[in-house]
């Protein structure tokens, strides 16, 4: 049976993402049976998990890697970011469009298309997807020891993905692209989920309203269904500052970048963030809108 999953609709979603059409609970319970103990038959009819218990979502995603991603094994760090696959993979699909732009129309693929992932958390899942979809190489960073631990051990488990991720860590949370980015580097794409809130008061706020939004239970106490480190979700300045540093570190590599892009949640911080490509004279800037159900999102890309 399908269920259009929470947060997404068919006609949203990018053309290419496999999971336009819903989910398929059935195959997915069969690629990943510890989902089977979360799915319910909701007040429509059609089957559904609680997106307000961690566990659930979790093995969700497990369940979709498992099932259209050829990922055996995936584990993530205890607390850390349990990413929406829908979701994350439109950014690879619209990425593909982009690199598609500055190549006669045609989606480049292969492992001669190197893609470089900012923190790549414990899941690999921006890696997981390209490489899927698409055969391209990655570069995966991540300042989180534990998390880099994590997946390297996806890595490992899976052995298709060690010829098409290597995992370097960034010892130097002052830098973004700078101490892993080589001089024999040359990278076709960027792609950033950068933290999104300021503190971790702000992450809270905004974490309990999402809660009691999925979970009417206004006694039950709150947690993040999708959890996440600190590293993940917030940084000094909000994901502003650290677009905004981005930026400014990629103009040091620009000779060795193609297209820089990044998740941008809040509408109100492209205008500002524009200004900073436009007064540095960024050769080209895109900014790509996304939506899925009620969440409106959009990448901000650039090239120098």
């Amino acid at each position: 049976m399908n269920m259009i999953p929470k947060g997404a609709t068919p006609s949203k979603l990018h053309p290419r993402n496999k999971h336009r059409n819903g989910y398929q609970m059935d195959k997915l319970s069969k690629s990943n049976p510890a989902l089977l103990a979360f799915v319910f038959t909701n007040d429509f009819g059609t089957q559904s998990i609680d997106f307000a218990n961690p566990k659930a979502v979790f093995e969700l995603n497990k369940a979709l890697l498992t099932s259209e991603y050829k990922i055996k094994n995936w584990q993530i760090s205890p607390n850390s970011l349990c990413p929406g696959i829908p979701g994350r993979a439109d950014y690879i699909h619209y990425i593909a469009d982009l690199l598609a732009k500055d190549n006669n129309g045609q989606i480049p693929t292969g492992e001669k298309v190197k893609v470089l992932d900012i923190g790549t958390g414990s899941s690999l899942v921006y890696p997981i997807i390209g490489a899927q979809e698409y055969l391209w190489d990655f570069t995966a960073t991540e300042i989180d020891p534990k998390s880099i631990q994590y997946a390297e051990t996806n890595v490992t488990k899976n052995i298709w993905l060690k010829k098409k991720i290597q995992l370097r860590f960034q010892d130097d949370k002052e830098h973004i692209l700078q101490g892993v980015v080589f001089e024999k580097d040359r990278f076709d794409a960027v792609l950033c989920n950068p933290p999104f809130f300021k503190s971790r008061e702000d992450n809270w706020n905004v974490s309990s309203k999402k809660f009691q939004n999925l979970h009417k239970n206004k006694e039950q106490p709150t947690v993040q269904n999708f959890s996440g480190h600190p590293n993940e979700l917030w940084y000094p300045g909000g994901e502003k500052a650290f677009i905004s540093k981005l930026i400014y570190e990629s103009i040091q590599f620009k000779d060795q970048l193609n297209w820089v892009t990044t998740l941008v949640s809040s509408k109100d911080h492209i205008k500002p963030l524009v200004a900073i490509l436009e007064y540095h004279k960024a050769a080209a800037i895109e900014i790509i809108p996304m939506q899925q159900g009620q969440k409106i999102s959009r990448i901000l890309a650039w090239k120098w």
